[in-house]
């Protein structure tokens, strides 16, 4: 019974797709084009999902779609024009031949358009996140389709403040950029300002200027975070280098650091047991009486 199930199915198979067969072209071009349609719906579910809450601007999600739509309907046409010719080998090689020059084409768009998508769906970065891309830091502004919008932070100015001037990155050229996110793990970044004192120093008055200092600047962030400063020790040429390491907002980082080295200033400024060090020369004099030398040689240079 199954043999004649088969055999039945047989014969139909070649009366609609036969090499003889006049229903060849209209079959084989209504089982394409409901391929396509099946292909086109279950992308198009799956992308919408995917990026439902993920893109931060509607209106693109809406152009993408618009775009996604006319793309599988250019290719629908052409390959249900072509299948209606009956071939199966020509339609595999016009199908590569349509894919090869609309990929040679629209190359730059379509790079464009599948950055936008790794973009919304990796998120390695999300509107309003501080980031270096290309070697130019800014604050993502927008992510359209086709470009990456910032606000350049620096730039006409030293330091990381916006400069209010706007740059627009191609999206296509993601793909080979080294891409810096200073919000990628918490909105949180670790941050240092570097002072020099000289070898005379009060080492342990230094830092304690330091700390209350940063724990002045940074209150909020250490009862947020519960990360507390730092101070680090490394000996220079010319004197004692003192890093002080804490947490700050990666927007505030200019502020906070401003507001650390003022309060430092007025601390060293309040003392004689803190000198900070510097590129100088001292002349000594040292008479060669030795009851009165203190122990270092008449005329000594020391820099």
């Amino acid at each position: 019974m199954i043999g004649k199930l088969l055999a039945d199915v047989a014969v139909l198979w070649n009366k609609a797709l036969g090499p003889q067969s006049p229903y060849r072209g209209p079959v084989l071009g209504a089982v394409t084009l409901l391929i396509l349609l099946a292909a086109y719906l279950l992308a198009t579910k799956a992308l919408r999902r995917y990026m439902a809450g993920r893109a931060q601007n509607p209106e693109n999600v809406r152009n993408f779609l618009y775009f996604w739509r006319y793309a599988w309907l250019a290719v629908a046409l052409v390959l249900g024009m072509l299948s209606f010719s009956g071939s199966l080998a020509a339609l595999g090689i016009s199908a590569a031949f349509v894919g090869m020059i609309l990929g040679w084409s629209l190359q730059a768009p379509v790079t464009g358009m599948a950055a936008w998508l790794m973009i919304i769906l990796k998120r390695p970065f999300k509107i309003g996140d501080r980031v270096i891309i290309a070697g130019i830091t800014g604050d993502v502004e927008d992510i359209t389709l086709t470009h990456v919008i910032l606000n350049q932070v620096g730039g006409t100015v030293g330091g990381e403040e916006r400069s209010g001037r706007g740059v627009l990155i191609p999206n296509a050229t993601l793909f080979q950029q080294i891409i810096y996110n200073y919000n990628f793990e918490s909105k949180h970044l670790l941050d240092e300002v570097v002072v020099t004192v000289t070898f005379e120093s009060d080492l342990a008055e230094v830092e304690r200027i330091m700390l209350e200092a940063t724990r002045e600047a940074t209150a909020e962030v250490i009862a947020e975070t519960g990360s507390k400063p730092t101070v680090r020790v490394e000996i220079a040429e010319s004197g004692v280098r003192m890093r002080l390491r804490y947490q700050t907002l990666a927007m505030e980082r200019q502020r906070t650091s401003d507001l650390i080295n003022r309060c430092v200033l007025q601390g060293f400024a309040g003392g004689d047991r803190v000198e900070f060090a510097y590129q100088h020369m001292e002349l000594l004099h040292r008479p060669k009486d030795p009851a009165v030398r203190s122990g270092r040689g008449a005329g000594e240079v020391r820099s």
